[in-house]
């Protein structure tokens, strides 16, 4: 076949408030956001190795119990126990306290949107 799919190049999580969901990754999480152009309605941020982006959603978030229930986004971290201590102190829930994992120290937190993503030290 050669029209094989190579892997993931790009995520995006759907919000609620974009505007909310992109001072959080950039004011919070510290993530740079991409000087090039994009689409009105989301905000893509500089990540490695692939880019992540929040987009005004598309579909009701409201319709599930819990936004991506069963999907994991890991996002590295230099040091994830000072990550999860800025963030606790400004009132971000940790949903599972900083431990030592497969990767490191990691630790599990939950986004304005409701998205539980997980920081890694790699």
């Amino acid at each position: 076949m050669s029209g094989n799919a190579v892997g993931p190049n790009f995520l995006t999580l759907q919000v609620h408030h974009l505007e909310r969901s992109r001072r959080f990754y950039t004011e919070l999480l510290g993530l740079p956001p991409s000087t090039a152009p994009g689409p009105a309605n989301a905000a893509v941020f500089e990540t490695r190795p692939i880019k992540l982006a929040v987009r005004q959603a598309t579909i009701d978030l409201d319709a599930v119990s819990k936004v991506g229930w069963g999907v994991v986004v890991w996002i590295k971290a230099e040091d994830p126990d000072l990550l999860a201590k800025e963030l606790a102190d400004a009132g971000v829930e940790i949903s599972r306290p900083p431990c030592d994992g497969a990767c490191g120290r990691e630790f599990a937190f939950v986004d304005p949107d409701g998205y539980e993503l997980t920081i890694y030290e790699g």
